[in-house]
């Protein structure tokens, strides 16, 4: 693929100017979004991987555009997925809600560094051994049927994000029990100290280590061009720090996103092997010689395997998420009794009531003391 130098110089100068005017608004005016500001940032970010994926078809040709959107829609779902574990390590260490912006910055920023090192030898490696397809599609095949296994035995992601490196760094560095801003760093009686937020970068950085190791091998099976692989991540990462804020409670609704991704990583492990066929060159498989016969998949057959199976995973996740409300909403009925109707019919409502709000602090209350003893046994 043969892109015009201005152009690729052009884009890179759009995402980087876009990237410091994002870091400008959560620095200047650290805050969590409302509803509406999220929506249109996410719909503003979304709206501009479209108009870059078209604009590529015409700068460069179809087969680019096609390769750009596949590769977005796959690096996005994969970044939804990633936002599970963001929303735990929030909650984990109680980031402040107006600091949970630039936390989510940080982790785009470091996110995007992470790739940018793992795109390089990524393409490095398949320029000089094409046998990389084949581990590639290996690991991909691995990752799905890990997904897969999740799905099955209804396996959810742990409500504590645990990581060796951030335990150690907790027991070894002397460290403070609140926050002060997004300080990492502050001086307290004469003495140095570490503050919580330090700790949350670490594992921001760490989950964002283990993302990148997924998400690479993911694209490079449907494109090996470097100019999409890069823009096609940094499209997927940014507007994620608004879409956390705005998709928070639906993530607990996605059901089926495991299985969902397993279909895709499964397909795109697949479609690497077959490519590794076709180019193969290790001596002990066919001679070194390329299996010639073996189809190629297409970019469009990827790309409608990708958009179907996003879109089928969501509406069973929708459905089944409110089968299940429904279900439970039934059994709580049935567990009040039929007394309970006759009661609230009969004047008790006022008894209820006046139970309920005592009913709900000593709720809170019990919500507070086991959060309270969650953090400090973190810290």
């Amino acid at each position: 693929m043969n892109l015009p130098v201005w152009f690729e110089i052009g884009t890179f100068v759009v995402l980087i100017l876009l990237l410091v005017l994002d870091l400008l608004i959560v620095t200047r005016r650290p805050h969590a979004p409302s509803i509406r500001e999220a929506s249109l940032w996410v719909a503003f970010y979304v709206g501009l991987a479209v108009v870059f994926g078209i604009v590529l078809g015409f700068v460069g040709h179809g087969q680019a555009s096609g390769e750009f959107f596949a590769g977005w829609l796959t690096e996005y779902s994969l970044s939804v997925d990633n936002l599970f574990i963001f929303v735990i390590i929030m909650a984990q260490f109680r980031v402040p809600r107006q600091f949970q912006q630039s936390v989510l910055m940080f982790g785009i920023l470091t996110a995007i560094v992470l790739r940018g090192v793992f795109i390089l030898l990524g393409a490095a490696l398949i320029n000089q051994f094409a046998w990389v397809f084949y581990i590639f599609g290996a690991f991909l095949v691995y990752t799905a049927v890990k997904l897969a296994n999740q799905q099955v035995h209804h396996e959810e992601h742990d409500d504590e994000y645990e990581n060796a490196f951030v335990r150690r760094a907790q027991k070894v560095l002397p460290m403070t029990q609140e926050y002060h801003g997004i300080k990492l760093r502050i001086r307290e009686n004469g003495k140095r100290l570490y503050t919580p937020m330090l700790i949350v970068f670490l594992s921001i950085a760490s989950a964002d280590l283990l993302f990148a190791v997924d998400s690479i091998p993911a694209i490079f099976g449907l494109t090996q061009e470097a100019f999409i692989v890069f823009t096609a991540n940094i499209f997927a990462l940014m507007g994620l720090r608004q879409l956390y804020f705005l998709i928070g409670g639906l993530l607990q609704k996605l059901v089926y996103l495991s299985a969902g991704l397993a279909v895709i990583l499964a397909f795109i492990g697949v479609k690497l092997v077959l490519h590794a066929l076709h180019e193969n060159n290790l001596p002990f498989i066919n001679g070194g010689e390329p299996f010639h016969n073996v189809p190629e998949v297409p970019i469009w057959l990827s790309l409608t395997v990708i958009l179907s199976t996003l879109v089928v995973t969501t509406i069973l996740s929708l459905l089944k998420s409110r089968s299940d409300e429904r279900k439970a909403a039934q059994a709580g009925a049935l567990a009040a009794g039929p007394g309970a109707g006759s009661a609230s019919g009969s004047g008790s409502p006022s008894a209820e009531v006046s139970e309920s709000p005592s009913s709900a602090d000593d709720a809170a209350a019990t919500a507070d003391e086991v959060d309270g003893q969650r953090v400090d046994d973190h810290r």
